[in-house]
């Protein structure tokens, strides 16, 4: 296994961010956790790059625990903080050089990596200078200078426009060729476009994990699933007097794996249903 977690939680005070979970993660998988703001995420992959300790559980990296093997750890993940954090006034080459060196790899990975993330016309830029999309690139850039095994991205697109969405998520897909990637998001697309597995993630608890194709096919014989995201909230009962809805499970205020008994198209009566409620579908996953 690349990631084996088991009963890990953290809490912050009184609240419960990671409530005993576990899972593992298979060397060259591309796993996404998918849940909203405040669901564990984030605290999830602070512990997993030994930026923060948990209160219980275990939690290995290549077999390497992330508490008694701290600089090990580091040495095989690379990452990507939810708000990536820069040096604007650094040139990207400055940059990259100065990551190089903390690693004690040789100069010759810094055009590796510019070529690889795409950098290469903005490579004589400040950081400062560069468009959200193309910081993106420089946080994945130096998150592979040291050519790590793993790669853990927390909220990798947030923010991005459309075309830099698009850009962002085809170079994880690519780089997941070669390398284990874990990534965070609060977007069902997202997971869609790039991931093998999802696990969705709610206060602190797993409630779903499944290859990403089983939250958009059918699921055998008569009925498919739906995995939707509301604008607000919405109720179980309102949902099941849908004709064709036989059970709809919440993931969390939010988000719902709704299953049917029937092939028919039911996401038209579903979006009437929302709108009369003055709430809006934000996605809807078949």
């Amino acid at each position: 296994m690349s990631i084996e977690v088991t009963n890990l939680s953290k809490s912050y005070g009184a609240q419960k961010a990671l409530d005993s979970i576990t899972f593992s993660v298979k060397k060259g998988e591309i796993v996404g956790f998918l849940g909203p703001n405040g669901a564990g995420k984030s605290t999830l992959m602070k512990i997993l790059t030994t930026y923060l300790a948990a209160d219980e559980g275990v939690a290995l990296v290549n077999d390497k625990n992330v508490i008694s093997d701290t600089k090990e750890v580091q040495k095989i993940i690379g990452y990507l903080p939810e708000h990536n954090p820069l040096y604007l006034d650094l040139y990207v080459r400055e940059y990259l050089a100065f990551n190089a060196d903390v690693y004690k790899v040789p100069s010759s990975r810094i055009q590796e990596v510019i070529e690889l993330t795409g950098l290469t016309p903005e490579s004589h830029k400040k950081i400062g200078q560069l468009s959200k999309g193309y910081r993106q690139r420089v946080g994945l850039a130096q998150a592979m200078i040291h050519d790590p095994q793993i790669l853990i991205l927390d909220e990798p697109t947030s923010g991005l426009d459309p075309n830099q969405l698009v850009d962002i998520r085809a170079l994880i897909k690519e780089i997941g060729k070669e390398k284990t990637v874990m990534l965070s998001t609060h977007i069902m697309q997202e997971v869609e476009a790039i991931c093998d597995r999802t696990i969705i993630i709610n206060k602190g608890n797993i409630v779903t994990d499944r290859p990403t194709s089983e939250l958009r096919t059918n699921i055998g014989g008569t009925g498919y699933e739906l995995l939707i995201e509301f604008s607000g909230n919405i109720s179980k009962s309102a949902l099941l007097k849908i004709n064709g809805i036989v059970s709809a499970d919440s993931t969390s205020e939010n988000f719902w794996i709704i299953r049917t008994n029937t092939n028919d198209d039911i996401r038209k009566d579903i979006a009437e249903m929302a709108l009369q409620q003055n709430i809006a579908v934000l996605s809807m996953n078949k």
